[in-house]
């Protein structure tokens, strides 16, 4: 495909998915990552010992800083998983395995 092509391309039409029970509107294509920051959220996980806030840090799948639990699924990391119609996406404390 020629590039010249995509200009002024457009997503699909928007669809909601729930962060901790708060619906947020996403975008074909986007990371949860990217779905959380464009709904301002920042900051979805909690670290182990200190409770420190995470969100993204290196947004290629590197790191462990971004992990969420997305459809019952813990230690998912929202900078490399597809956002999908219906999602649940919930914060993580730690492992996300309740321990």
């Amino acid at each position: 495909m020629n590039p010249l092509e995509l200009v002024g391309a457009e997503p699909g039409p928007a669809f909601a998915v729930t962060l901790d029970g708060r619906e947020i509107t996403a975008l074909p294509g986007q990371t949860v990552a990217a779905a959380l920051w464009a709904a301002g959220i920042t900051s979805w996980r909690a670290t182990r010992g200190t409770g420190r806030p995470r969100g993204v840090f290196c947004g290629i799948g590197v790191c462990f800083d971004c992990l969420v639990t997305v459809n019952d699924r813990p230690n998912q990391r929202a900078c490399l998983v597809p956002v999908r119609p219906g999602d649940t996406i919930r914060t993580q404390e730690g492992t996300g395995h309740g321990d």
